[in-house]
């Protein structure tokens, strides 16, 4: 069964670039018809969806989010990575890393998910945006 972690600083300034790193087991991020997805949830709001990378290493992002988001990979430690840049007290959450057989949940500009379209999640870590 595939398990996923996420790691990284649970503070991180305004203006600076968030970095979260998700460490997968028991499954490989290049198995086929895979999809790699980072979601976060604010405070009091819903699970939203941030940008996805598949077994090709192909990404695919929130277009809210687009600009300021980048979802790399390390294959040889089966891990991927996310990186939020210019962020503001507004980026605040529990963001989650997450697999799936799909690579958009996007309707327009609106990319919001229910846990049950992803088979699998991580715990989930805080990152709180603070100066």
């Amino acid at each position: 069964q595939v398990q996923l972690q996420e790691s990284g600083p649970g503070l991180v300034k305004p203006s600076q670039t968030l970095s979260l790193t998700c460490t997968v087991s028991g499954g490989s991020i290049t198995a086929i018809f895979h999809y790699w997805s980072w979601i976060r949830q604010p405070p009091g709001k819903g699970l939203e969806w941030i940008g996805a990378m598949d077994f090709r290493g192909s990404t695919y992002y929130s277009p809210s989010l687009k600009s300021r988001t980048s979802i790399s990979r390390d294959t040889s430690k089966n891990q991927f990575t996310l990186q939020l840049g210019s962020v503001s007290p507004e980026d605040t959450a529990v963001y989650y890393c997450a697999r799936s057989s799909r690579r958009d949940y996007c309707s327009g500009d609106v990319c919001y998910v229910a846990r049950s379209d992803f088979g699998s999640w991580g715990q989930g870590t805080q990152v709180t945006v603070s100066s």
